[in-house]
């Protein structure tokens, strides 16, 4: 388990939680009142500031059932909140269906993981040889029509 500190900027603010012991994302809820039009996208704010420990980041994910019954999902996801970013957390929202879509203060807009980070070193060489080689997208595919 990590300890991030968190600070409330806003009196309305939630803190993000988990609604199951079990969960791997934490619920992330709205701040304000928004309204996002068919096919636009919003930032929209939490009230919350987090430390991150070095090492780790915080995702940003969607919730299923948002995606599912109104086709609103998290723009860039997941989108990543460095240990080094100090300003509010705020979660950019995608309205990809064809009627305006009210978010409401206090609503569960997203979810977010903790992740550790692993640094990648290049080393510069010849790749190994594998069964898929330099196959592209749907290469699976590709793969069962040769059968």
């Amino acid at each position: 388990m990590i300890i991030i500190r968190i600070q409330k900027i806003s009196k309305d603010a939630i803190v993000p939680n988990y609604a199951y012991e079990t969960d791997a994302g934490m619920d992330i809820y709205s701040v304000k009142n928004a309204i996002i039009k068919p096919h636009h996208r919003a930032l929209i704010l939490t009230g919350i500031k987090m430390e991150i420990p070095k090492g780790y980041e915080m995702q940003i994910r969607p919730k299923s059932g948002l995606a599912l019954r109104e086709g609103i999902t998290v723009l860039n996801t997941p989108g990543t909140i460095d240990s080094s970013y100090r300003g509010e957390i705020g979660v950019i929202l995608m309205n990809l269906s064809s009627k305006i879509y009210k978010v409401e203060k206090g609503q569960k807009i997203a979810q977010a993981v903790f992740n550790k980070i692993e640094k990648a070193k290049f080393v510069y060489g010849k790749l190994s040889k594998t069964e898929r080689g330099e196959s592209r997208f749907d290469s699976t595919r590709t793969i069962r029509r040769n059968f």
